[in-house]
């Protein structure tokens, strides 16, 4: 049997649950935050999503991370 990684892609209808840019089948990109639901297509009803770049965010002090930055005494 194959090790090819079995993911299924998430579909139209679910939740998202890692904000960011997604493409759809037909090239359609949407940026979806946690929480929404996966749009459909108008025309082709339900389709597959992929995430094609992670959300980047940053807190007010610009920081990515945080945590990085802790003082030690």
């Amino acid at each position: 049997m194959s090790k090819e990684k079995k993911d299924m892609l998430p579909v139209s209808r679910e939740q998202v649950e890692v904000e960011g840019v997604y493409t759809d089948e037909l090239g359609r990109e949407e940026y979806l935050h946690k929480g929404e639901q996966f749009p459909a297509d108008l025309v082709h009803g339900t389709v597959e999503w992929k995430l094609t770049e992670l959300a980047q965010i940053k807190h007010a002090e610009g920081r990515t991370d945080p945590e990085s930055d802790t003082e030690e005494d």
